[in-house]
């Protein structure tokens, strides 16, 4: 098989998934959440029922499209992280980026999509499970990145501590967007919450996980 066949065959996937995708998030924000079901969806996007559930296969991940982005976000921050540059201070960096450009990763959906995320609770389990892998990813990089040995915690309890608060700044992201400020209110004060929340942190993880130079 050629490559051009090959990158032809990846194109039009990814145009598959994202016709569905944008197709469901249309149904689910006429109708709600609950109303939806897959075989609306696949109707809508002209595809088969599997064809919808082997690109999502819970109906959840349909309208939580970013998960895979999101999971392996605060991983990727670490992994990246420049030389003499701790773990903290990299996420904080992240962070503050993905606040300036109103990323809808951290939180910035608009208000009738924070809606329906808070009045479903399949939705909101499910996100609380995507943060609880991207705690788990996180956890696996700082391991790797520290040499920890198998029955170290401290990379448990880092990504515990870093975890915690991005959960807590995307939940007063989503509950501003919900209350109706606008995307430019919600950056001005994440930005001061991001000082306090990561100042709060450095004590105990400024000087850890900081990649050697070189």
């Amino acid at each position: 098989m050629s490559t051009q066949t090959t990158g032809l065959r990846e194109l039009k996937k990814q145009q598959t998934r994202e016709n569905i995708s944008h197709q469901a998030t249309r149904l689910f924000l006429e109708r709600g959440f609950d109303r939806v079901t897959i075989a609306d969806v696949a109707a809508a996007a002209q595809v088969a029922k599997m064809t919808v559930t082997n690109y999502f296969p819970r109906k959840e991940d349909l309208a939580l499209d970013l998960s895979e982005v999101f999971v392996r976000s605060l991983a990727g921050t670490v992994r990246a992280r420049g030389a003499g540059e701790s773990a903290l201070a990299a996420l904080r960096r992240a962070y503050l980026a993905a606040v300036a450009e109103h990323s809808p990763v951290i939180g910035f959906s608009g208000p009738e999509f924070a809606r329906m995320i808070v009045g479903s609770p399949a939705l909101t389990a499910r996100l609380r499970e995507f943060h609880d892998e991207r705690e788990k990813a996180l956890a696996d990089v700082l391991a790797e990145e520290t040499a920890a040995g198998p029955g170290d915690i401290l990379p448990r309890v880092a990504a515990a501590q870093l975890g915690g608060v991005h959960r807590l700044l995307f939940d007063e992201t989503l509950r501003r967007t919900v209350g109706g400020q606008r995307n430019e209110e919600i950056a001005a004060a994440l930005t001061g919450y991001i000082g306090t929340a990561f100042d709060a942190l450095e004590p105990s993880l400024g000087d850890y996980a900081v990649r050697p130079a070189g």
